[in-house]
């Protein structure tokens, strides 16, 4: 095969390209190889011997699979997590889910007449000040101190 790198330069340049994105058309190589000036490249361009080859993109189908899967709440494994684990959920909101839960809880249990006012009372004094870390906690602190209403 014959060198073309010259003029493959010049294409590039003229076309303002990159050299790998010049195409040169195999049946005008003839053509091509005596053109050594930038008004001989230009000219093949006009009669499309020469031309540049479209710019190639970055596929985004490989982003939108995993994004996809993110949105179902895939890909959130403790492999993928960084920084600690108040950077992700702030000290502050865990707290506040945690004890909004709690409340509600002692308060559906208090309308239902499982526990009495005064019960109520001192175990949200009691959740307030951190003693449980979950509801599942609050329950068997109940069942431990056998403060269920008696019937």
């Amino acid at each position: 095969m014959t060198n073309l790198s010259s003029q493959r330069r010049l294409g590039a340049k003229v076309l303002k390209v990159g050299r790998n994105r010049v195409w040169i058309d195999p049946e005008r190589i003839t053509d091509v190889e005596i053109a050594i000036t930038r008004d001989e490249i230009r000219k093949l361009i006009h009669e499309k011997a020469i031309q540049s080859r479209p710019e190639k993109g970055i596929s985004r189908g490989r982003a939108k699979a995993i994004q996809e899967k993110k949105r179902k709440g895939r890909r959130k494994g403790p492999g993928s997590r960084t920084g600690a684990a108040h950077a992700r959920i702030s000290k502050k909101a865990a707290w506040m889910s945690k004890i909004r839960s709690m409340r509600k809880r002692l308060r559906e249990l208090k309308a239902r007449r499982t526990i009495t006012e005064n019960t109520y009372r001192k175990l949200y004094m009691i959740a307030g000040s951190g003693r449980f870390a979950s509801i599942a906690e609050l329950e068997r602190y109940l069942r431990i101190n056998d403060l269920w209403r008696k019937r």
